[in-house]
This record gives structure tokens, C-alpha cells and sequence, in this order.
């Protein structure tokens, strides 16, 4: 019997399996000669970070999907009110006081006869507007206090965490009560800063407790052993790595600041008429509350709704990015 020929691709052990082995050695082979090995997840294959995890996992959840669109019908509506609603919210009717819905006027009518509808879509823009600037203040306020003092710790994390535990014994209602009651102006601004002022401490302690987190890994004591300057490392290692937790706060937080604004405003120290604003309408509308409930019902149930949006989109956000959910 001649002998056969040594093949390094058919060197397996003879076993009554063999004709399985050889097959799976042969697949093996295949998928290792793939580029980018099985599924994209051979050495060729580009690694997934957490922000293209978290975008795959918010994209298959429902929550996050219905959140997301009712916030963009809200910015919509906010950028331009008058592609669903005509005419001004501040243009009333005294003879249409308190009456119920009839056409051009779904919601019905007010206390002092303005147009429930149009008020509850413009009022959209201020309860959008305060929401976006005051969470933008805080975040960006909040991590670069936070950051600093968590990256450089000594003496001023010790400063910092004690201002913060003067500004977190402030009541956020009664501040508010003091602080913008002496203010005139009918303005936004007045009302963004105060939420500034009381609301970056909450993201100063998480950005701190981050940024101490991620400047303690390998990647991060590498580019220090490298001779990275201080800047560069914690733009271009710590930042990314620490941010997570501060955007799913602020995130949240969001919510609860359109939230305030209409307690402050329904108090009489946010905003004060001619502005239109949710925290307005339910106010002038709880006197009439037996007489006309529609009046109260539904800048209500708009404010509950936006914030309720803000809050799911928060919660969709955290478990995508807490990597302990995966």
C-alpha cells in the first residue's frame, strides 16, 4: 500500500469522530482565513465602545422609542407652535369666560376667556426652554467643579464638598421663594439661574465620584507614566470614561426642573404674566376647578406628561449605560 501523502490540514487524531473532527477543523480554518472572524468579532473586527453599546440597546427599547418621540413632538411644538395651534394665547375673551370646548377651541376656555389650547401649546416653549438651558448649566457647572476637585483632590475637594453641603441644605421651594421673589423681571433667565445656583452641587458629587473612579485605572496611570500633562489626561482618558453617570443625572434632571418651574410659577414668583407658561395656567385655572375643570385638566396633564417623558428617556439612558445590565 503506497503511502499517503502528510497533510497538515488532515492531521487529526483517528478516532471513530474523526470525519467530525475534520469537518470542525476545517470550519475553524475557514472562519480564522474570514476577515473580521464570525459575527465581526475576530481580531479584525473593530471593538464596540460603550457609546455604540448603549445606542444598540436604547434603539430596541420601547421605552426610550416612545419617549423619545413625544420629547420631539414637544421641541417641534416648541420651535414652532403655530403649525398645530392659531392665533395668540394672549388674545381672551371675557363673553367666552369658563366655556367648554367648541371648534377652534378643543380644551375649551379659561377663567378670563383665552384659549385653552393655544396656552397649553405655547406653553410648551417656556416649560422646553428652562428645562434644556437650566440642565445644560447645571451639567456643565456641576463637571467642571466636580471634575477639577476630584481630579486634583487636596485642598480645594475639601472646600468644594463643603460648599456643597451649604448649597444642599437649601430648601430648593423656600430658596426659590426667597430669591425670585425679588426679582421683576418676566424672563426665563431669572428663574435658569436660580436653578443653576441650587442644582450643580447634585452633579458636582457625581462628576467628583467619577473622575476619582476613572483616574485610579491602568490606562489612566500609563499616560501619566508616559509624561501626559494634566490637561490631556483628563480631556482625553478621564472625561469619556467619567461622563456616563453625569448625562443619565442630568438627564433625569430635566424633568424635575420643567417640574419646578411650574411650582415656582403657580406660587407667583417664576413666571409672572404676560409670559404663558403651564405653571401659570394651572394656577389662574384652581379657583375655577369646579365651574371649569378643563381650564386645570389639561396644563396639567401636559406638565405630567413632559415630565414623565423626560424621566422614562432618563431611566432608558441609565440602563444602557450601567454596564452592570448587561
Amino acid at each position: 500500500m503506497p503511502e499517503q501523502p502528510f497533510e497538515p490540514d488532515r492531521a487529526i487524531a483517528g478516532t471513530g469522530a474523526g470525519g467530525a473532527m475534520d469537518l470542525a477543523t476545517s470550519e475553524a480554518q475557514t472562519l480564522e482565513r474570514t476577515p473580521g472572524g464570525p459575527l465581526g468579532t475576530g481580531p479584525a473586527a473593530r471593538p464596540r465602545s460603550l457609546w455604540s453599546d448603549a445606542w444598540r440597546d436604547l434603539r430596541r427599547n420601547p421605552v426610550f422609542i416612545v419617549s423619545a418621540l413625544v420629547i420631539l413632538f414637544l421641541v417641534v411644538i416648541s420651535l414652532w407652535p403655530s403649525l398645530i395651534a392659531s392665533g395668540s394665547p394672549l388674545k381672551c375673551d371675557l363673553a367666552k369666560a369658563q366655556e367648554g370646548s367648541q371648534p377652534g377651541a378643543p380644551f375649551g376656555y379659561d377663567g378670563q376667556g383665552c384659549n385653552v389650547y393655544t396656552r397649553t401649546v405655547y406653553g410648551a416653549r417656556t416649560s422646553v426652554t428652562v428645562g434644556v438651558c437650566a440642565t445644560l448649566g447645571v451639567a456643565l457647572l456641576g463637571s467642571v467643579l466636580g471634575g477639577l476637585a476630584g481630579f486634583f483632590g487636596g485642598f480645594w475637594d475639601s472646600v468644594l464638598s463643603r460648599i456643597t453641603d451649604v448649597f444642599f441644605a437649601i430648601p430648593v421651594v423656600l430658596g426659590g421663594l426667597v430669591l425670585l421673589s425679588v426679582v421683576t423681571s418676566n424672563t426665563v433667565w431669572p428663574v435658569i439661574g436660580f436653578m443653576v445656583l441650587l442644582g450643580w452641587p447634585q452633579i458636582s458629587r457625581i462628576a467628583r465620584g467619577s473622575v476619582i473612579t476613572a483616574k485610579q485605572n491602568d490606562y489612566v496611570q500609563a499616560a501619566r507614566a508616559l509624561g501626559a500633562s494634566n490637561s490631556r489626561i483628563l480631556l482625553r482618558h478621564i472625561a469619556p470614561n467619567a461622563v456616563a453617570p453625569v448625562i443619565v443625572v442630568a438627564t433625569i434632571a430635566l424633568g424635575t426642573y420643567i417640574a419646578l418651574e411650574a411650582t415656582l410659577s403657580y406660587l407667583g414668583v417664576g413666571l409672572k404674566p404676560p409670559s404663558v407658561s403651564w405653571g401659570i395656567d394651572i394656577s389662574a385655572a384652581s379657583p375655577y376647578i369646579r365651574n371649569a375643570p378643563h381650564a386645570l385638566l389639561w396644563p396639567s396633564g401636559a406638565l405630567a406628561l413632559t415630565v414623565l417623558a423626560f424621566i422614562m428617556l432618563g431611566d432608558a439612558v441609565r440602563d444602557a449605560l450601567d454596564p452592570k445590565l448587561r
